[in-house]
C-alpha cells in the first residue's frame, strides 16, 4: 500500500484509517477508548459480515432503546445489564482482597433517605408475606467486628414488587431500612421472604431477550449497602440458593459467595420473641469489609 492509499478507505485498512483520524484528540483517555472500541467493532463487522438490512435493524434497535429512556427508566443500562457488561464493570471497579465480601450491582430500586431503624425492627410495614429473620455480623478481613457500620437494606415483597413500583398499594419505605451495628458488629432485623421478579421486559431489551430465548427473571434476593469509616463501601445482594432462577439471573448478578440458605425454622420461643407465628424463615449472612485505600 502506498503512502497516498493509506489516506483512503478500504476493507483492509478501515481500523487504522479511522483510529488514525483521532491523533489530535484533546483527551488521551478518550482517544484510547475509541481506538479499542473502533477496533473491536470493525473486527466484529468483518467477522459477521452483516447485510444492509441487518445493519439497519441494529440501528433501529438502538434508536428504540434510546426512545424508551426517560427520568424513571434507563433502557441502555438495562441493555448493559442483560449483556453482562454492568456486572463486568462492577467487578473491575470493586476488586476485593482475599476474604472480603464480593459486590454486585446496585440495581434501580435503591431509595435515598430510608429511615434508620432500631436493631431488630421489622422492615415489613404491611404485614404481608412469609415472616423472615435476617442476622449476621460485619467484620474486617481479620475477623474483628466493625462498630457503627450502617447497613442499608431493601427488598421486593412476596409478589416481586418494590414499594416504589406500587405507590398507594405498599406503604412508603416498605421493606427498607437502615441499621447500625454496635461494638460486636452484629445486625438483625425482621423482613419477609423475597420472591423472584422480571426486569422490565416491555421494551426493546425485553424483545431481544425473547428472540434469544432468554427469560427476564431475577432470582429472589435482598439488597445491602454497607458503610463504615475506614472501609470500602460494599454494595451487594444475598440470594436464595433454592430459587428457580438462581443459575440464570437475567442480569448475571449472582456470585457463588452471595448464595444464602433460607432456612425454615420452627421455634416457638424465638417466634414469640420476634413477634412471628410458630414457623418462620431464617437467614444468616456475615459480611467482611475491605479496608479503604489510603
Amino acid at each position: 500500500m502506498t503512502a497516498d492509499q493509506k489516506h483512503y478507505f478500504s476493507e483492509d485498512n478501515s481500523i487504522e484509517l479511522v483510529t488514525g483520524r483521532n491523533h489530535d484528540a484533546k483527551s488521551e483517555r478518550l482517544k484510547t477508548i475509541l481506538e479499542v472500541v473502533t477496533r473491536k467493532l470493525h473486527e466484529a463487522v468483518k467477522e459477521i459480515e452483516p447485510s444492509h438490512e441487518e445493519w439497519m435493524q441494529a440501528i433501529l434497535f438502538l434508536t428504540r432503546t434510546g426512545q424508551m429512556c426517560d427520568q424513571s427508566r434507563q433502557e441502555f443500562i438495562l441493555l448493559s445489564d442483560v449483556l453482562g457488561v454492568s456486572m463486568l464493570v462492577d467487578s473491575i471497579n470493586h476488586r476485593k482482597p482475599n476474604g472480603a465480601s464480593e459486590s454486585t450491582v446496585l440495581g434501580p430500586f435503591h431509595v435515598e433517605g430510608a429511615p434508620e431503624r432500631s436493631m431488630g425492627e421489622n422492615i415489613c410495614l404491611d404485614a404481608k408475606g412469609e415472616e423472615t429473620f435476617v442476622h449476621g455480623r460485619i467484620t474486617d478481613t481479620k475477623g474483628a467486628p466493625i462498630n457503627n457500620a450502617t447497613i442499608d437494606v431493601w427488598q421486593a415483597n412476596d409478589e416481586g414488587f418494590y414499594d416504589v413500583q406500587q405507590k398507594g398499594l405498599q406503604p412508603d419505605f416498605n421493606l427498607r431500612g437502615v441499621f447500625r451495628t454496635g461494638e460486636d458488629g452484629r445486625y438483625w432485623f425482621r423482613a419477609v421472604r423475597p420472591k423472584f421478579y422480571p426486569i422490565p421486559n416491555d421494551g426493546p431489551v425485553g424483545q431481544l431477550l425473547g428472540v434469544l430465548g432468554r427469560h427476564p427473571y431475577r432470582p429472589a434476593h435482598l439488597h445491602y449497602l454497607i458503610k463504615a469509616d475506614g472501609f470500602e463501601t460494599l454494595i451487594t445482594h444475598i440470594f436464595d440458593r433454592d430459587d428457580p432462577y438462581i443459575s440464570s439471573d437475567a442480569v448475571f448478578g449472582v456470585k457463588e459467595s452471595l448464595l444464602a440458605e433460607f432456612k425454615r425454622t420452627h421455634d416457638e420461643s424465638r417466634a414469640a420473641e420476634y413477634g412471628f407465628n410458630t414457623e418462620f424463615w431464617e437467614i444468616k449472612q456475615n459480611f467482611v469489609l475491605a479496608k479503604a485505600s489510603t
